[in-house]
């Protein structure tokens, strides 16, 4: 590599003058550790990111758990476009494996994912990870966490006008099948359904009237509510 390197006359002719300082990196925290990164390799953490596409109609959560460098684990959550579902598979396909500077510069089929990739490069080469000062860092399979019990990402879909006002759609708790109105006509409450945990139960072979009835929740003061209304019907 050095024998390639081209020196121009001006530089060539120049005498030489020896540099006294010689800056090293700063320390950045890394798994309970502080570590002087200078290659790939020394680059460890489990962090997130976000990205959205140019026409800014649907974006991505990345999240990947990196260890040596090396991409071990990678959660892809994308929302608002239907093509990013099938590149998020793909993308799930790609990235483990892959060194951190590999996937950077890696096509992960959607540009919101590529974005949510550069974002999260930054974070983690810059020491900004989620598992900074977690010693030895978090297990493969730690990403999972993010997504609890059904397997299914934490999705708020509100949908709201000025003439007829807001309906929520799906909420942290799942798909809202009710919304329960005081007598201003204000929400004050929901009826929902866990999804995960209903497709989880039917397909172990429970009847599904018995699972929805299961797995069916209410949140805030719903009981007190003077009016009930389908959200997506009302």
């Amino acid at each position: 590599m050095l024998d390639r390197i081209q020196i121009t006359k001006e530089v060539e002719e120049m005498c030489c003058v020896k540099r006294g300082v010689k800056g090293e990196p700063a320390p950045i925290p890394q798994e309970g550790e502080w570590t002087k990164a200078k290659e790939i390799k020394d680059i460890s953490g489990l962090t997130h990111g976000c990205g959205c596409c140019a026409p800014q109609q649907g974006t991505c959560k990345l999240t990947l758990n990196v260890k040596d460098g090396i991409i071990q684990e990678a959660l892809v959550e994308t929302l608002g476009c239907s093509g990013m579902t099938h590149s998020a598979a793909m993308a799930a396909e790609i990235l483990p494996g892959k060194t951190l500077l590999e996937a950077l510069n890696t096509d992960l089929v959607c540009d919101a994912i590529n974005v949510a990739m550069r974002e999260l490069f930054l974070q983690i080469v810059y020491g900004r990870t989620q598992t900074a000062f977690s010693e030895g860092g978090l297990p493969v399979g730690a990403g999972l966490e993010d997504l609890g019990k059904g397997l299914r990402s934490q999705v708020g879909t509100i949908f709201s006008t000025k003439q007829k006002g807001p309906r929520y759609l799906e909420v942290a708790e799942g798909y809202v099948l009710e919304l329960g109105l005081d007598k201003n006509n204000e929400i004050i409450g929901y009826k929902f359904v866990h999804l995960g945990k209903f497709m989880e139960a039917v397909k172990k072979g429970m009847d599904p009237k018995e699972a929805l009835e299961k797995f069916t929740g209410t949140y805030g003061r719903f009981a007190e509510a003077v009016k009930k209304i389908d959200p997506r019907v009302e």
